[in-house]
């Protein structure tokens, strides 16, 4: 009883930790840079490690626990260490060309060059995709890390 509730303290004390760290600005100074630059300049990046499939499918690996006691301690206790979120044909060629490199303008570019009219309207698909990426804290912004 007492590692659990030890665990449960740790675990929590971690992820507030880790969201703390990931999001130095606050909403106000974020949203401030939303509003002065343009979404296709922005330049997405990648938190978390992922998988291809032979279908060039991606699986998006999210740790369980971001303890590293935890996570030394509890993956021989557990089915698996990560969550696993598996992405579409659209959504793993934007999360493939979200590696810090090239800008929101890019990505469109070349999703609409491989996918063409099966994707239409690909500047709002795509930029509307790469925000959910972003509110579900699955991928950065480089100018807001900055």
């Amino acid at each position: 009883m007492i590692r659990t509730n030890l665990f449960l303290v740790i675990s929590v004390q971690s992820t507030l930790k880790f969201r703390l760290r990931r999001m130095e600005l606050s909403r106000k100074e974020r949203k401030e840079i939303f509003e002065r630059v343009n979404t296709l300049d922005l330049t997405p990046f990648r938190l978390y490690e992922y998988s291809v499939t032979d279908e060039n499918l991606v699986t998006v690996l999210i740790p369980k626990f971001r303890n590293k006691i935890a996570q030394r301690i509890l993956p021989g206790k557990i089915k698996s260490a990560e969550f696993k979120v598996k992405l579409e044909k659209f959504g793993s060629k934007v999360w493939l060309l979200s590696d810090g490199s090239r800008n929101v303008g890019e990505i469109i570019t070349e999703a609409e060059n491989e996918f063409g009219e099966e994707i239409s309207p690909a500047d709002e698909r795509i930029s509307k995709y790469i925000f959910q990426l972003y509110d579900k804290s699955l991928i950065s912004f480089k100018e807001i890390n900055q």
